[in-house]
C-alpha cells in the first residue's frame, strides 16, 4: 500500500507538472504571435527593458521569436536615476550578453532641460518618467513600444488591450479602445500616434516566476531574500538609501526581505521573505492575496485611480 501511494503521488505530481508546462507553452505561443505581428505590421518598434523580471521574460520571448537573427528593434530604458544599482548592473550585463542595442534616456536630463519639474531631489520619479518616455518616442519616431505590463498587476492595467492605442499626445483613452477579436489586432496608426504592446498581458505574477524557473532565467539579486536596512513608513518597509533616511523618530531595522517588483528606491517596498530561489518564490506567490504593485509600490497607493490617470497622460 505505501508503495502504491508513493506511485500515485509521483503520477499526480508529474501530471501537474505537465499541465503547468502546457499552460506556459500556451502563454509563450500567444506572446510570440504578438511579437511577430508587431514586427510584420509596425515600421519602427522598440522594446522597453528595465532589468526587471517582466522585461527579462520579454527578452527571452524575443529570443525565441527572432533568434538566430538580431531583434528587429532596439531596447530602451527610461532611467529615473533612482533605480536600484543591482538592477542597472543586471540591465547592462544582460544587454551585453545579447549583443543588442540599448537606448537610455534619463529623467534627470529632462529635469535639467526644464521639461520636468521636481519638488524634492529625493521624491519618487516613477511618475516623472512619462515626459521622458514621450520625448524619446518622438525623438526616434517609434510607432510601437513593447512593454511588460500585465493585467493582474493593477486595476487600470486590467482595462487595457494588448495593443493599446496612444494618440498624438501619447494619451490613452480607456473608453475608446480597439476590439481584439480572435487574436486579430488593428496596428494602424497615423504619424505621431503609436501603440503600446503588451505580449505578456494575460500572464500572472505566478506565470512569470514559473517561466523564469522553467527557462532558468537569471534575475537581479534583490528579487531573492537578503538582509537589508529598512524603515517602516505608510504601512510598508522602505529600503534605507541616500533617498530614504529615517525621519520623525523612525528606526532603522535590519530585516530579511525580497522585492516583488523593482521601481524607484524611494517608493518601492520589499516584503519580508526567506525565499531564495524561484521555486520558493512560486510557493509564496501561489498563496498571496495582494498584487505585487498593491503590496509594494507606494506611488500606486496615492489614491484609487492614480495609475489610470497616469496612463491617460502617457505612462507605461
Amino acid at each position: 500500500m505505501p508503495n502504491q501511494r508513493l506511485k500515485h503521488l509521483d503520477t499526480l505530481e508529474s501530471d501537474m507538472s505537465r499541465q503547468r508546462l502546457k499552460h506556459l507553452d500556451t502563454l509563450e505561443s500567444e506572446s510570440i504571435h504578438i511579437m511577430r505581428e508587431v514586427a510584420a505590421e509596425c515600421k519602427n518598434p522598440v522594446l522597453l527593458f528595465s532589468g526587471g523580471k517582466d522585461s527579462i521574460v520579454m527578452l527571452r520571448l524575443a529570443e525565441k521569436t527572432f533568434r538566430p537573427g538580431r531583434f528587429p528593434f532596439p531596447l530602451m530604458h527610461i532611467d529615473t536615476e533612482h533605480n536600484f544599482p543591482e538592477v542597472i548592473a543586471f540591465r547592462d550585463r544582460r544587454v551585453a550578453e545579447l549583443g543588442e542595442r540599448l537606448i537610455v534616456r534619463s529623467v534627470q536630463d529632462s529635469i535639467d532641460k526644464g521639461r520636468v519639474a521636481v519638488k524634492s531631489p529625493t521624491e519618487s520619479r516613477n511618475v516623472l518618467q512619462t515626459i521622458t518616455l514621450l520625448d524619446a518616442i518622438t525623438e526616434f519616431g517609434f510607432d510601437a513600444c513593447f512593454g511588460g505590463a500585465r493585467r493582474d498587476e493593477e486595476k487600470a492595467r486590467a482595462k487595457e488591450r494588448i495593443f493599446s492605442f496612444r494618440d498624438e499626445f501619447g494619451q490613452w483613452d480607456p473608453k475608446h479602445q480597439r476590439p481584439e477579436l480572435w487574436d486579430l489586432y488593428n496596428t494602424r496608426v497615423h504619424k505621431g500616434e503609436h501603440m503600446r504592446v503588451f505580449p505578456i498581458s494575460n500572464w500572472t505574477e505566478l506565470d512569470v516566476w514559473q517561466y523564469i524557473a522553467s527557462e532558468k532565467l537569471a534575475v537581479p539579486s534583490i528579487y531573492y531574500a537578503h538582509r537589508r536596512a529598512v524603515v517602516q513608513r505608510a504601512g510598508g518597509w522602505l529600503p534605507v538609501s541616500h533617498l530614504v533616511q529615517p525621519i520623525d523618530g523612525e528606526k532603522t531595522e535590519d530585516r530579511l526581505v525580497r522585492f516583488r517588483t523593482v521601481g524607484d528606491m524611494s517608493c518601492t517596498c520589499p516584503v519580508e521573505s526567506a525565499a531564495s530561489n524561484p521555486e520558493e518564490i512560486i510557493a509564496e506567490t501561489a498563496v498571496t492575496r495582494l498584487t505585487e504593485r498593491g503590496a509594494t509600490r507606494m506611488d500606486d497607493k496615492t489614491f484609487e485611480a492614480s495609475m489610470e490617470l497616469r496612463k491617460k497622460e502617457g505612462y507605461f
